[in-house]
This record gives structure tokens, C-alpha cells and sequence, in this order.
């Protein structure tokens, strides 16, 4: 059985471009007693000589955490950028440990020294680690007037990211490049993302991002316009994905099943609803699915993750979900199959638009209760030389907490 009284093998420092310079006391402690010493070869290099074992930290990063619970037991100290926790290293390496066996000591984040040469309120400000994640999660972020606080892998990538902006239609936008944040090698200089010149960036490097332009805006609510999906007429339209995903009602941390996905589109919007919430969509044609996945980039929500199959012979393994929508492939058996997985209270949601999926709607209803509702739409159209309503196919809604 583990002393959980002994102290903590493992312990996490935090470090900055200022080396030991700015270090707590406990961190200074920790590199004194240690065995082991593990980091990048740049977090080496910002520490004096040590009189314990020194190893680097290998790529890619999954077999330095291997290499370091083989040694478990050992006083080691991991080196890591800053705050280990804010998009660092930190959360990757202890979810693998208890938590008598870790402790850790940050120092001031990229995100605070940023936040601290700029003026610029921290909770008013995106922070977005981008060092291996698309450019496209800045999507949502993208409006006139908003900033962003923005790490990135090194000076090419501060080029891409003024590429991306520009193909936006936010060229105008400032880009506040900041090298080497906390040391002695510290730079700042200002560039226009449409006139992006400089080429000699050093690594660490961040970017407070001042978004100026006239490029698409997505909107914050429900039911976003249907242009900004890619689609081959298979999509929830926005009116009726608004009423859907109010239906929903995605929460915080939620999972979403996205059954006959389409063009994603539920499941992306399921996504941008909250940071923290997760989406599996299932789609027969994986012309669609691969759809689905770029529709998801596009617009900032890579993590949706897609599913070639149909159902319910294909479904997401793992944790069951909070909600399901179904917008394709509805049947007797999939709904069968779907109350006998399902736990007690997840919502379940499905769109109708043919008479036989009505029926079978209308007799789930009346088996199990929830609601029914059919949505009739019209748009005002030309009708000779005035105008007229012309309907949209009507779509009958079932939803129910099982």
C-alpha cells in the first residue's frame, strides 16, 4: 500500500526565460535535492549547473512521461514553461499519478507577462495555447474590437497566423509579437497581419492579437447561418437547428451523439455552445463525414470527432452521452436500440420529415411521453409581379428524457 506521508517524488517547476533568477524558494529547494533532473534541452540550459543527473525531455513528448514513471519513486524535477497547468505539460503528465505522489510550483504564465507589457485585462482576453493545434480555433475568437492572447510553436507559425487572418478578412488586425517574454533577450514589436515583414523570431514566442477587419463574425446564438457550412443540401437549416439545439439544451461538459450527422452542423454548434463540451458525430456516407470534419476545423471545433458507419450498428464507444440527436437514419431500431443503451435521463432528440418518420415519432410520443413538435416555415418569395409565403417542408420534433 503507498505511504501516502512520505513527500512527493515528483515535483514540477515552473520556469521562465529569467532561468533561476526566478525561481521560489521551493523551486530552488526542489533542484537541490533532486536525482533527476528532466526538461527541454532550452529548460536545461536556463539552470546553473547541477549536481544531480540531467536528462532531456524526448520526442515525442507521451514517451518522456513513460521514461519518467520507470523511475518512479526517485526525487525528480520536470522542468516546464510557466504555469504548468495553463496549457502546459502538467495536466498530461499527473492524470497518470495520485495525487500524494506530485507537487508542483508555477511561475508566472506567458499569458500573464503578455497580459502585463500590453495593459490588457487577462478575463476580458481569449488565451489560446496554439503550439500544436490549428490556427482555426481562433475562428470563434475573430471579431472587430476583440483581442487575443495567442501562443505559437515559433516565428513561422506567427506568419501563418497572419496568412489566416488576412485569407479572414482581418488583415487589419495587430499583431503585438512578443519574443522571449521574462528574460534578458525579451523583444516586443507591433505588425499589421496583411503586412507581416518580420522574419527573425525567436522561440518563445506569444502574440497579442488585436482583431481589426471586415471579415465574417460568428454569431454567438444558435442557428448560424447555413452558409458557413459546407453542405450538399443535407443540412439542419438554421431556424430549425436554432429550435434543435434549444431543444438540446447542451450544457457545460457535455457529450453530444450527432446520429446521421449530415454537414456536422448540430454537433458543431453543440461544440461552439461551451469550450469544454465534446460531440461524436455518425454519418453513413463518408463522403459527408469527411464533410463534417472539415466543417469542424473551419469553424474552430476540431475536437468533434466522426464516425464512418450507420447506426446503431455503429455508436460511440465509451461514456455514454448527456443528449442524442438523431437528424438521419431514424428507424423502429435504432430508437429501440437507443432506449435500451441510453441511461436514465439523457435527452433525446430527433427531426422528422417524411410521413413514415412522423408516424414513427407520433407513436414513440405516445409510448413514452416528451414532446412533439412540428415545425411549418415559410419564406417570402416573389409571386408574380407581389409577393407570397412559400412553405418549407414541415419537420416534426420529438423530444424526450429517457
Amino acid at each position: 500500500m503507498a505511504d501516502t506521508d512520505a513527500p512527493p517524488w515528483l515535483t514540477i517547476v515552473g520556469i521562465g526565460e529569467d532561468g533561476a533568477d526566478g525561481l521560489s524558494i521551493a523551486s530552488l529547494a526542489a533542484l537541490s535535492e533532486a536525482e533527476l533532473v528532466m526538461g527541454s534541452a532550452r529548460h536545461l540550459a536556463l539552470l546553473p549547473a547541477l549536481s544531480c543527473a540531467l536528462e532531456e525531455w524526448p520526442v515525442p513528448f507521451a514517451e518522456g512521461v513513460e521514461r519518467l514513471l520507470s523511475r518512479r519513486g526517485q526525487r525528480i524535477v520536470v522542468l516546464a514553461s510557466g504555469d504548468p497547468f495553463w496549457f502546459g505539460a502538467g495536466s498530461s503528465i499527473v492524470h497518470r499519478l495520485d495525487a500524494h505522489e506530485w507537487t508542483a510550483y508555477p511561475a508566472p504564465s506567458t499569458f500573464g507577462l503578455a497580459a502585463a507589457r500590453l495593459g490588457w485585462a487577462i478575463q476580458d482576453t481569449a488565451c489560446l495555447g496554439l503550439h500544436a493545434a490549428p490556427l482555426e480555433r481562433l475562428r470563434p475568437h475573430l471579431a472587430p474590437g476583440a483581442r487575443a492572447l495567442v501562443l505559437l510553436r515559433d516565428g513561422d507559425a506567427v506568419k501563418r497566423l497572419a496568412d489566416y487572418l488576412s485569407m479572414q478578412g482581418f488583415g487589419p488586425s495587430q499583431l503585438h509579437v512578443l519574443e522571449r517574454l521574462g528574460g534578458p533577450r525579451e523583444r516586443r514589436r507591433v505588425v499589421e497581419a496583411g503586412a507581416m515583414t518580420l522574419a527573425d523570431i525567436a522561440h518563445p514566442v506569444a502574440v497579442g492579437l488585436e482583431v481589426y477587419g471586415e471579415g465574417s463574425v460568428l454569431p454567438a446564438t444558435a442557428g448560424r447561418p447555413d452558409a458557413l457550412f459546407e453542405h450538399d443540401g443535407q443540412i439542419t437549416k438554421a431556424p430549425v437547428r436554432a429550435l434543435t439545439l434549444s431543444a438540446l439544451a447542451p450544457r457545460a461538459g457535455e457529450m453530444l451523439w450527432d446520429i446521421g450527422a449530415g454537414s456536422g452542423s448540430i454537433a458543431i454548434e453543440w461544440l461552439l455552445a461551451h469550450p469544454a463540451n465534446r460531440a461524436c458525430a455518425v454519418e453513413a456516407d463518408p463522403v459527408r463525414a469527411d464533410r463534417a470534419r472539415a466543417n469542424a476545423l473551419a469553424l474552430g471545433v476540431d475536437r468533434l470527432e466522426v464516425l464512418h458507419g450507420i447506426a446503431p450498428e455503429v455508436l460511440p464507444e465509451g461514456p455514454p452521452p448527456q443528449a442524442v440527436f438523431v437528424g438521419g437514419g431514424l428507424s423502429q431500431g435504432l430508437l429501440e436500440s437507443l432506449e435500451t443503451r441510453l441511461p436514465f435521463g439523457t435527452r433525446l432528440v430527433a427531426n422528422a420529415v417524411t410521413l413514415e418518420s412522423e408516424v414513427l415519432l407520433a407513436l414513440w410520443h405516445e409510448r413514452r411521453g416528451g414532446s412533439l413538435l412540428r415545425i411549418e416555415l415559410a419564406d417570402a418569395a416573389p409571386l408574380g409581379g407581389r409577393r407570397g409565403w412559400r412553405s418549407r417542408y414541415p419537420v416534426v420534433q420529438w423530444s424526450v428524457t429517457l
